[in-house]
């Protein structure tokens, strides 16, 4: 099964919580919500606009604190804080049921990583559609291997509808997307049913 996450855009986009909802309404499995630059205030009253029915499909990129108290259960790593995390802590979150998933951006280190994550992010795949000074690693002939795989893996960076079917071949377990939603946000729920529709035709 190919799995479609999206990822927020960094700082606030207009009607940005009715978008959001309306990318779960047409199967949007995952939601990852990454404001790097938001305070706590503008995060509350992001989760708060979005119904209480779609939580457990949030995944949080920071304000842990705030996990338990709107029902959210999935715990992102960046690759820094995974670095600085003990896997006694791992255990103690999958123990107390977070879903947990980490952020790769070298193909050693996806090899050595625990198989305590769920899925983790690989970036970045394609050229970067939002951050033009990141040139993607895959080539025409890029194929991940199963032991390269100790779980499985989304693609990420520029991931759009007419590229992403390459990813299946490429043996990805998925894919997240980014610029592809955000960089038009009135086409948001357009361009994601275009890269299922895509990924699913293929």
């Amino acid at each position: 099964m190919f799995t479609i996450a999206v990822i927020s855009n960094a700082t606030a986009v207009p009607n940005e919580a009715t978008i959001i909802q309306q990318l779960f309404a047409e199967g949007l499995e995952v939601f990852h919500l990454r404001k790097p630059e938001a305070d706590e205030q503008t995060m509350r009253q992001l989760i708060e606009a979005i119904p209480a029915v779609y939580h457990d499909r949030i995944a949080m990129h920071g304000f842990y604190h705030l996990m338990e108290e709107y029902n959210i259960h999935r715990w992102h790593f960046r690759e820094e804080h995974r670095q600085s995390t003990t896997k006694e802590e791992l255990v103690k979150l999958k123990d107390k049921g977070y879903t947990l998933s980490t952020s790769v951006h070298e193909l050693p280190t996806l090899q050595r990583l625990t198989s305590l994550f769920s899925y983790a992010f690989f970036s970045p795949v394609f050229d970067s559609i939002s951050k033009h000074q990141y040139k993607g690693i895959a080539g025409d002939d890029f194929y991940l291997k199963a032991e390269q795989k100790p779980v499985p893996v989304l693609a990420l960076g520029g991931v759009e509808a007419n590229n992403i079917h390459s990813l299946v071949t490429m043996n990805f377990d998925g894919a997240a997307l980014l610029g592809a939603i955000w960089q038009e946000p009135e086409m948001a729920v357009e361009n994601f049913k275009l890269c299922k529709h895509n990924v699913h035709t293929y």
